[in-house]
């Protein structure tokens, strides 16, 4: 233990995140995508408004944020573990980030301070191997996303890669996802996409988008 009572021979995912960021460039990562289709065609599918908060789960320096304000989308938040990555994204966007709220902080322990309309994540999920850790996300999640709000999450797919960035991951099917998800959660639409790395390698991700349901509803 350190002074603070941290377990020093313990795995801190922000430690490890900040070391990716710092010593590699951002567009040659494995999960880099120059334009993200997939969400970017999800998110307008729900016809969520423009106006409505949209918060983006483990955004880090991804460029979904870029296109969502060349989108008209106003009221956006980028949430990551990495102060390092967060930095990246802002650097890029330059006084467009005034924009944009940054929030450096791990999701599982991570207290809203307000409901959103869209919650969208591609990066995180599938790293929360722990069940105890993926418990805390899907509280912090219906915390923080609005009944009726969107849920567009992205994990690797059934035949994805086992590990990423040196870590294991959890590979999922729609109907796994829903599963975790709980009955709170319709789902609306799904799909399997082949994500071609910078260094032109192939990994499946999984695509959903739920609906957040009103409690009534959920219990019926």
């Amino acid at each position: 233990m350190d002074r603070n009572g941290k377990d020093i021979g313990a795995f801190d995912p922000e430690a490890h995140w900040q070391t990716a960021y710092q010593t590699r460039d951002a567009t040659t990562v494995s999960w880099f995508q120059p334009v993200p289709v997939q969400s970017l065609e999800l998110i307008q599918a729900t016809g969520v408004a423009e106006t409505s908060p949209i918060i983006d789960v483990g955004g880090g320096a991804s460029t979904l944020v870029d296109h969502l304000l060349a989108a008209g989308y106003s009221d956006l938040t980028v949430l990551d573990i990495a102060p390092a990555a967060l930095e990246r994204a802002r650097s890029r966007l330059g006084a467009l980030a005034d924009r944009v709220a940054w929030i450096a902080a791990d999701v599982t322990r991570f207290v809203p301070a307000r409901r959103y309309g869209l919650w969208h994540d591609r990066a995180f999920f599938h790293f929360l191997t722990d069940p105890e850790d993926r418990d805390r996300y899907l509280r912090v999640l219906r915390a923080g996303l609005a009944e009726g709000g969107h849920l567009i999450l992205a994990t690797f797919g059934p035949e994805g890669p086992t590990r990423c960035s040196g870590l294991d991951v959890h590979r999922y099917s729609a109907a796994e996802l829903s599963q975790v998800l709980g009955t709170g959660f319709r789902l609306e639409r799904s799909n399997l996409d082949e994500h071609l790395t910078p260094a032109g390698g192939c990994q499946q991700f999984l695509y959903g988008w739920w609906r957040h349901l009103p409690e009534t509803t959920a219990a019926g």
